[in-house]
């Protein structure tokens, strides 16, 4: 201590006096142990918890470690969250969190951060059970990483709470998760600069669920045989990147008043209705994805403007674009289009861009969209000659999408070997009949 002088000698002495007294405390599996070792806790204390079942709801209110070590489990009883956190730089792992209430209103999770849990870490535990999983209310700079969260099955989807819930918590990141069961894996609200990476969904409403939510990023999740994969509404200058939906039921990707962003790179296949639906978005880049085999690839409505739509593959939907809307839009970026399955065409000069121009929709398919009665007039002559007649002379073409620089051969993305496992084995409860 003899160089300490001055400021900078009270820093040493505190940060040694915060050394001297932190310590690994043993907490036993005994009914109330661990609210009154963490009562007698000094902060930047690690308290192991033994292996066993041990007693909450407990509330954390100063700095410490909570460390199951894999092998201890922590049960609210049925009563509030398991684990409450209000102090900052706490750490919660290495533990199971089963049995919080079920009060929607006090959002009863197995871990709740506080607004003053700033930079709090819940990492690698198991929630099971729980109303919520993690519920982040206002926690600043947060970390939930590496967690399995099961959700419950025991009420109607809409019913069931989110496996992670964030709430004005800038800052905060949300890292390779897996989470199943309850509504929404992830669902954001009015909040910014949050980080949502690497997790796996499966058996829920929507992936992720993200309202109100800017300058944030979404990248490298995936979603399997839920209901609707990434809806994002009311958010500007959000990051979309490397995401998977693979067999969800609505939607794959669904961009809701979402303005300014940055979708790329994303993945959607299998059975969807929409694979992407675009509404009231606008100023948006959506470059490099791959849409495959949905009934819709791209529905775009509500008047969305100045998108650049360039670099994607429309791979085997049954209608590749659904565009509502009289005006022509052109859908590729400074020479470079997109690719489309359905389109037969040559390259004779092999620079990798198609020699002819892609429309996707004629007067006979804005007519069934308005009157879907009229599919029963389809194989009639006179459909095939107001057909042969646009292709004739593309004038009479009705305002839609055109894509003049279509691509000759799609974007790849490789989906890994255990995700397409996965993909192969999913049988959601609304694929069995359930609902």
């Amino acid at each position: 201590m003899r160089f300490c002088h001055g400021v900078f000698g009270l820093a040493c002495l505190l940060l040694w006096s915060f050394a001297a007294t932190a310590a690994e405390r043993y907490v036993p599996a005994d009914p109330g142990a661990l609210a009154r070792i963490i009562a007698l806790a000094e902060p930047g204390d690690v308290l192991i918890l033994e292996p066993g079942r041990h007693f909450g709801p407990v509330t954390i209110d100063r700095q410490l470690t909570l460390d199951g070590r894999g092998n201890a489990i922590i049960d609210g009883n049925g009563v509030g969250s398991v684990v409450t956190v209000t102090a900052n730089n706490v750490v919660v792992r290495g533990l199971e969190l089963v049995g919080s209430g079920s009060s929607h209103q006090e959002i009863d999770s197995g871990v709740k951060l506080m607004q003053t849990a700033v930079g709090t870490q819940v990492i690698d535990n198991v929630l099971r059970g729980n109303l919520y999983g993690v519920d982040i209310h206002g926690a600043r700079d947060s970390l939930v990483r590496g967690n399995t969260i099961v959700g419950r099955q025991d009420h109607r989807m809409n019913e069931r709470g989110n496996g992670v819930y964030v709430w004005n918590a800038p800052g905060a990141r949300v890292e390779k998760n897996d989470v199943r069961y309850g509504r929404d894996g992830i669902f954001s609200n009015s909040s910014r600069d949050n980080v949502f990476s690497g997790n796996l969904f499966r058996d829920l409403r929507f992936a992720v669920h993200y309202m109100y939510t800017n300058d944030s990023e979404i990248s490298d999740n995936v979603s399997i045989g839920n209901h609707l994969g990434f809806a994002l509404m009311f958010s500007d200058r959000i990051k979309v990147q490397g995401n998977m939906s693979l067999g969800d039921r609505d939607h794959g990707l669904m961009l809701n008043y979402a303005n300014s962003s940055d979708i790329s790179g994303n993945l959607v296949r299998g059975g969807a209705e929409k694979c992407t639906f675009i509404y009231n978005a606008h100023r948006n880049l959506i470059f490099g994805n791959r849409f495959e085999g949905c009934e819709i690839g791209i529905h775009f409505t509500a008047g969305s403007e100045r998108n650049a739509v360039t670099g994607n593959a429309f791979i085997n939907n049954r209608t590749q674009v659904k565009f509502v809307g009289t005006s022509d839009v052109e859908w590729s970026f400074e020479g470079r289009g997109n690719f489309w399955s359905d389109h037969p065409v040559f390259d004779l000069d092999g620079n990798g861009i198609a020699d002819s121009r892609y429309r996707p929709n004629d007067l006979m398919d804005h007519i069934l969209w308005s009157q879907p009665s009229a599919r029963l007039l389809l194989g009639s002559p006179a459909v095939q000659l107001i057909r042969w007649s646009q292709s004739s002379f593309p004038a009479t073409l009705p305002g839609g999408v055109r894509d003049s620089h279509p691509l000759m051969r799609p974007v790849e993305i490789t989906v890994p070997v255990d995700i397409a496992a996965m993909e192969a084995a999913a049988t959601p409860e609304w694929r069995r009949g359930g609902t």
